[in-house]
């Protein structure tokens, strides 16, 4: 699972109430399906908030690639060495782990590198998507109105849906409509979460998704 995809979880968790996570019987009328985050990420406001943040961050975010890609290098002689020493007659636990501990000092040290270069990247997403995720429960609650549903589950939370039952176009459609664009800059006091603390549960920081 990608960061991106946590970051859009956490965002359609923080609105309480809007799809069910339970069962129904097929008998039941007005059951439909839908995917919370996908409807964000296909939404039209995140996709141009993305482009955006991907223009405007592209010097750190190059940057972390070719870091990425250099530190990749970097590592797999070491790895290599390892899986050799380890594959060694008399290779134990003890006379291993100077190197693994080699391996786990570079990789914390480039993950801490990484996360600095994308940090900017990152935020601007959380706080992008946070804009987004405030219209969610209204959104939904529009399209259920619409396709006259009594109950909306995830399409994990169902054995068997017909195509036609999936809702999810109809919420972005309406998230389109309530927030056709957002900003990627946020405020300096700016927390991950904060713009949902006052009706629902503060979405937890994420990263954004691999590139």
């Amino acid at each position: 699972m990608t960061k991106f995809k946590l970051m859009l979880m956490a965002a359609a968790i923080a609105v309480p109430g809007t799809i069910a996570a339970g069962s129904a019987s097929a008998q039941v009328s007005g059951i439909a399906v839908a995917n919370p985050e996908q409807a964000i990420a296909n939404s039209k406001a995140w996709t141009a908030a993305r482009a955006q943040i991907q223009s405007t961050y592209k010097t750190q975010l190059d940057q972390a690639n070719a870091r990425r890609n250099a530190i990749q290098a970097e590592l797999q002689p070491l790895v290599t060495a390892y899986q050799t020493a380890a594959r060694a007659p008399g290779a134990s636990e003890a006379s291993l782990r100077p190197q693994a501990q080699a391996i786990q000092t570079k990789q914390q040290a480039a993950q801490q590198e990484l996360t600095r270069l994308t940090q900017p990247a990152q935020r601007a997403e959380a706080y992008a998507i946070e804009q987004i995720s405030a219209k969610l429960n209204d959104a939904v609650q529009a399209a259920v109105r619409a396709r006259n549903v009594s109950l909306l589950l995830r399409p994990e939370a169902a054995l068997f849906a017909q195509p036609a039952a999936d809702i999810t176009s109809s919420i972005t459609a309406e998230l389109d409509k309530s927030v056709p664009s957002v900003g990627i800059t946020p405020p300096a006091n700016w927390q991950p979460g904060g713009q949902g603390q006052q009706g629902a549960a503060p979405a937890p920081a994420a990263q954004p998704q691999g590139r």
